[in-house]
């Protein structure tokens, strides 16, 4: 399987809020894992967390791919094309 276009086009942004996810820090929320929008930055919590932020990020900005932000992990997820890359 051929690795769709999001993923091939990936950017490597800064973390935004590296302490965490961006809105949990900003509301006192708790969260599980941490993903990172690879188009802009943002730090968001993964589906296991109660708020789901970084699905949330996705559905609010359009923006494809987020990494995995956990120490050692490097997948990446097309939420478009629901591929790991």
């Amino acid at each position: 399987m051929a690795i769709c276009e999001h993923l091939s086009k990936a950017d490597d942004p800064a973390a935004k809020t590296p302490e965490g996810c961006e809105e949990c820090l900003a509301s006192g929320g708790r969260w599980v894992h941490l993903r990172r929008c690879l188009e802009c930055g943002h730090i968001g919590c993964c589906d296991s967390s109660p708020s789901k932020h970084a699905t949330g990020h996705f559905h609010e900005t359009g923006h494809p791919v987020m990494q995995s932000f956990e120490p050692g992990e490097s997948w990446r997820w097309c939420f478009v094309d629901s591929q790991m890359g």
